[in-house]
């Protein structure tokens, strides 16, 4: 940030984690504009239907398409906000000496937060990837949908209102969104800005200082963790949700719809069980490095700072596979069974429990995978540098 202010600059780390928000904003609106755009274009053929079958398919398909960009696009909005004021959050706490002095010399909370305008670029681009990727899947998506020749030939038109709703303004409002929020956060006495972490003990520190000895110590830490980030433990649960929703959505998909369907939820909610768990544990390792090194100092194993800092989300994250799971039958379940109770020929739906059980392995196997990882990354953590900081 330059000292007078008018210009944030931010760095390539600080970009990598606003990427997260671009791809949680380019799934959500891939997945709307596909529907929307359908929406619109089947409904211009609503007059012209004759037959009460066709009515019934037409009504099937544009409650779909409904239940789709509500469902998911509201979840991944929810998700894309949360991140965003993380990520402000997260911003204002690294660099809070700079905005200190930027305030001592006299410049307003307004003035600096203005600047955070920034952050909603990351939406700008996700947004737009995702429009212009859905142009790219519509012919496919659009053939399947017109496989049936039940209703009249549905043709691909290009609706500028969904460029202005999913696109403009949602880059308009998060970039408000975001100087609205710094402008709150900076709301503290520039003393508070300008003070240096390292002199302030922290509460996980004094207790480490005064009960070195007491083993329970560990148990203490993982409820101290937990409590004190409430959006990390958002993010994990999130990550185990999509994974397992999307895992087994999209196996009940080649079914219920098609495998180009099946294929697209699959990759959705991989991308996004990765971008949420990455944001999260990175952040986690990011903000202990000093209470890693403490622990060390006073004779704590890897293994013991690994449970007390990563092991106490392993709970979180089957509350959030088990939320997934019921989430995606209830889905299907309305889906199947009061969207399209008027189709013939479609398969009734069941809880599939081979899948479920399928999908909770190759969860458990990631999940293990990605915490022995940065197990290791806490390995390396250098005592000496850290308390030479």
């Amino acid at each position: 940030m330059r000292s007078a202010g008018d210009t944030m600059v931010i760095g390539i780390k600080d970009i990598s984690k606003l990427i997260g928000i671009s791809i949680i904003a380019c799934c959500a609106v891939l997945v709307c504009t596909m529907f929307l755009n359908f929406y619109f274009d089947v409904y211009q053929i609503k007059d012209i239907l004759s037959s009460e079958h066709e009515r019934i398919f037409y009504n099937a398909q544009v409650s779909t398409a409904k239940v789709v960009c509500i469902v998911s696009g509201g979840c991944l909005l929810i998700t894309s906000v949360i991140t965003l004021l993380f990520h402000i959050k997260h911003y204002i706490d690294i660099h809070k000496k700079e905005l200190g002095i930027l305030k001592a010399l006299g410049y307003s909370n307004v003035k600096i937060a203005r600047n955070f305008w920034i952050f909603g670029i990351s939406i700008f681009v996700g947004a737009a990837i995702g429009f212009a990727g859905a142009f790219i899947l519509m012919p496919s998506f659009y053939k399947l949908q017109n496989k049936d020749k039940i209703l009249p030939e549905i043709y691909i038109h290009f609706h500028v209102d969904i460029l202005l709703y999913l696109v403009l303004l949602p880059t308009a409002a998060f970039a408000a969104l975001s100087i609205i929020y710094a402008c709150f956060k900076l709301k503290k006495p520039v003393i508070n800005l300008l003070k240096d972490n390292l002199q302030a003990k922290s509460k996980t520190e004094k207790k480490m200082s005064g009960r070195i000895t007491d083993r329970s110590f560990i148990d203490d830490l993982k409820r101290n963790t937990l409590s004190s980030r409430k959006s990390l433990v958002f993010f994990i649960m999130f990550a185990s949700f999509c994974f397992s929703a999307m895992t087994q959505m999209s196996a009940s998909m080649r079914d219920l719809s098609s495998t180009m369907m099946a294929g697209m939820i699959l990759i959705i909610g991989i991308i996004l069980a990765c971008t949420t768990l990455f944001l999260a544990i990175t952040t986690v390792i990011k903000g202990n490095t000093k209470t890693i090194a403490m622990m060390r100092v006073f004779g704590y194993s890897q293994k013991e700072c690994c449970r007390s800092l990563l092991g106490c989300y392993r709970p979180v994250s089957y509350i959030g596979f088990a939320l997934g799971t019921v989430y995606q039958y209830a889905l299907l379940r309305i889906m199947v069974d009061i969207v399209f109770r008027e189709i013939d020929g479609v398969p009734p739906y069941k809880f599939d429990f081979p899948v479920m059980m399928i999908s909770l392995v190759f969860f458990i196997v990631i999940y293990e995978i990605v915490m022995y990882c940065y197990s290791e990354k806490i390995k390396k953590i250098s005592v000496k540098e850290i308390m030479a900081e």
